[in-house]
């Protein structure tokens, strides 16, 4: 149960600001206002669903609501269509509607049964003033999906390497104030350190201005999205430390790995010893090395966390660091990565450009590297308690994917479903994440 929602970051929206337009009727000696409805004229449709969360046991039910805000009948149909994740079309079927004036109509569906996964779904309408299709998603039994690809057999052992190779390299912190930043209620400090191959990497630290000595702070490491620059955080926490980490080839760390952007996860990608990704994920350890040379920090309270390429960092270093305590994944891309062809661009587009520089490179040895770094392989090796949040129309992270992680975690978790979400960041669930990480901490 959450005790509190702790107070957040602010998040920026849009607002959309409607005028009334006041009409003056002549011949009146009181003038008449008229609001004119920004609907009139049109054709609104909603998708609603049977289930909250677009999630079913066996068959899928939806209502497809048309409100007929013309000003003539509108005849014609409405049609669903439900395909896999690749396109494949497995369902359809259609209505003949008549939508008078002013009318709103429901046209209920009930879709076959389906095998345990995910499935998009369109539906379209046709009738005399317009042609639209509304695109969702459903889940049919998720917790019963299996990644059909297992991991290396030798998957701990080249971690295990990768790690002792990090221990050789002398991390030399270097914390240096940034007065400029610095807030009413907290100090602002960048943070270099030496990682994998000797490289340097960069983050910021915020700490909490405290008149006690002995204080010892929770922590929380955010760590970045793909070709994200983390800045500072600040915020009004007087328990919490925040750590924003930039991997190598990304922010104040690209030093030399500063390639544009969609070669970035392609760098090395054909030998698993020097791919990209090996030292940004031991650059994650080292961050956790930093946080535990610290004595005014509780090492019991380490909170990980990151989005999309963040969130798979989140899982990866929970799985290799057992000193993580919570760990927090929104929408993780890079999961259960050989199902993920033919699904979405990312990364495929990226390999296959590159590809086509490499002579005697084949796509079979780019996905034996890959399975290296697959998120789902990672989650078996988690300990400690994990939420995570989906999109079920997100196009860089598809549902069956991130359930191959989930379904693989073998610890107290948690999964938030957004029916309607692509690859974004849901506000709910920021509040929700950091109420956990309070409770979990009991940080009142």
């Amino acid at each position: 149960m959450v005790k509190r929602l702790h107070k957040l970051l602010p998040l920026f929206f849009g607002s959309i600001l409607l005028a009334a337009l006041n009409t003056v009727c002549l011949g009146q000696t009181t003038p008449k206002d008229t609001t004119i409805n920004p609907s009139d004229g049109q054709i609104l449709t909603d998708l609603i669903s049977a289930n909250k969360d677009a999630i079913f046991t066996d068959k899928a039910k939806f209502t497809f609501r048309v409100k007929n805000k013309t000003h003539e009948e509108q005849v014609g149909s409405v049609k669903y269509q439900v395909t896999t994740e690749t396109g494949k079309e497995l369902h359809t079927d259609s209505v003949k509607v008549k939508i008078a004036v002013n009318a709103t109509e429901d046209y209920t569906f009930v879709i076959p049964e389906s095998a345990p996964g995910f499935y998009k779904l369109n539906f379209m309408i046709y009738v005399t003033d317009t042609q639209d299709t509304t695109r969702r998603a459903f889940g049919i039994r998720p917790d019963e999906i299996k990644s059909s690809h297992k991991k290396p057999g030798d998957f701990d052992a080249f971690w295990q390497t990768a790690k002792q190779e990090l221990a050789k390299v002398k991390p030399n912190f270097k914390v240096t104030p940034m007065p400029k930043l610095d807030t009413k209620k907290s100090k602002v400090y960048l943070v270099e350190m030496q990682s994998l191959d000797t490289m340097t990497i960069r983050a910021w630290m915020t700490i909490p201005i405290t008149n006690n000595k002995h204080k010892k702070f929770a922590v929380l490491l955010d760590l970045p999205g793909y070709q994200v620059d983390l800045d500072p955080i600040t915020g009004d926490d007087p328990d919490v430390v925040l750590i924003t980490l930039n991997v190598r080839g990304q922010g104040n760390s690209r030093g030399p790995i500063d390639t544009r952007h969609d070669e970035f996860i392609v760098h090395h990608i054909e030998d698993k010893n020097q791919y990209v990704m090996r030292g940004v994920v031991m650059d994650c350890l080292r961050a956790m090395d930093f946080i535990w040379s610290r004595p005014d920090f509780d090492h019991n309270r380490i909170f990980v966390k990151g989005g999309s390429m963040g969130a798979y960092l989140a899982l990866a270093t929970a799985s290799l660091d057992k000193r993580v305590n919570l760990c927090s994944a929104q929408s993780p891309i890079l999961c259960d990565i050989r199902n993920l062809q033919g699904e979405v661009e990312f990364p495929w587009r990226s390999i296959d450009t590159y590809l086509k520089t490499q002579p005697g490179l084949t796509m079979d040895r780019i996905l034996d590297n890959l399975d290296y770094f697959d998120g789902k392989n990672f989650a078996p090796n988690v300990t400690c308690n994990t939420i995570m949040s989906i999109g079920l129309v997100d196009n860089y992270a598809p549902p069956n994917n991130e359930y191959a992680v989930y379904n693989s975690l073998n610890v107290n978790k948690h999964i938030m479903i957004f029916k309607d979400l692509a690859h974004d960041a849901s506000p709910l669930y920021v509040k929700f994440e950091d109420a956990w990480m309070h409770d979990e901490f009991g940080l009142y």
